[in-house]
């Protein structure tokens, strides 16, 4: 059976709750290490998957552009890296919006993000909202996103979603962190999973077995790299998705953070529209439109 998920990312519990953001990146001035369900769905499921889908406008905010290959782009990359977790993203309408004080304000807890995603957010539990913004200045300056858990949405579901800084899309001009793996990371994150490094060489870490623990998050591509002895012989984590590799580092989800993604999203069933809300820093007022839809078997 199909079941879907949504980029406005249908993929949450409908029991699941979202409210503080989690950082997934640092301030550049702070550190050097900027941070930030599995088979393949045939053609004949993706039809029979569209008929519970409607489309929705996606909003963006304008200074610098995506273009619509960019986002296209973006989504060939997240439906390659969730291919082992039975997700798949397809694309629906776009919206760009000049409001130029998100691009350089919004970051977590800010006011601007609080109206940006009360205006612009759509859907329900099972929609994943993508909002992409510049963090020009503020406190959210040097950050490449962040993102909500999913036991946050109910205690605040206008919170809901993913922001991401736009030049980390394939293509774009962030250095090292431009091949869209960050939006790979955030909504990891908005699946459920925590940094490879959570909770340092004790503790319980990440939830996940198969993750070695790592005493604080990788940065570059560290091949080899083992800061905690408790870790053995494991893997090295610097290949998960979940840590703060470059872009060209990261290729991996383990089979302990797939399972953990679903058991954090009970309720995959199809349930109405999957709508996919992206905020993309733009020039061009109006693009034909693009909307996510998140399949998961």
């Amino acid at each position: 059976m199909i079941s879907t998920a949504s980029i406005s990312l249908l993929l949450s519990a409908v029991s699941s709750a979202f409210a503080s953001p989690v950082l997934n990146g640092l301030p550049a001035n702070l550190t050097s290490v900027i941070g930030r369900c599995g088979t393949d769905l045939n053609d004949t499921q993706i039809i029979l998957a569209e008929k519970h889908f409607l489309l929705n406008k996606v909003n963006t905010v304008g200074a610098s552009g995506l273009t619509i290959i960019n986002i296209s782009d973006q989504i060939n990359v997240l439906n390659s890296d969730y291919r082992d977790g039975s997700i798949r993203f397809t694309l629906v309408e776009t919206t760009r919006n000049h409001q130029r004080r998100l691009v350089r304000q919004c970051c977590p807890q800010h006011a601007q993000q609080s109206a940006m995603k009360s205006a612009l957010r759509k859907g329900g539990a099972r929609d994943l909202n993508i909002y992409s913004v510049g963090f020009n200045s503020g406190q959210g300056k040097g950050l490449l996103g962040y993102s909500t858990f999913p036991w946050q949405y109910s205690s605040n579901r206008k919170d809901d979603g993913v922001v991401i800084q736009y030049s980390t899309v394939p293509g774009g001009s962030m250095s090292n962190y431009n091949e869209g793996r960050t939006l790979t990371h955030e909504a990891g994150h908005w699946f459920g999973l925590y940094h490879t490094f959570q909770g340092g060489c004790n503790g319980s870490g990440d939830y996940v077995d198969d993750t070695p623990a790592e005493a604080s998050p990788a940065g570059g591509c560290p091949n080899g790299r083992d800061t905690c002895s408790s870790a053995g012989s494991e893997p090295p984590s610097v290949h998960s998705y979940m840590d703060y590799t470059y872009d060209s580092c990261m290729n991996m989800f383990t089979s302990g953070q797939v399972s953990r993604i679903k058991s954090q999203n009970i309720d995959l069933s199809p349930v109405g529209p999957i709508q996919m809300e992206t905020i993309i820093t733009a020039k061009i007022s109006t693009l034909k439109a693009l909307s996510v839809q998140c399949l998961s078997q």
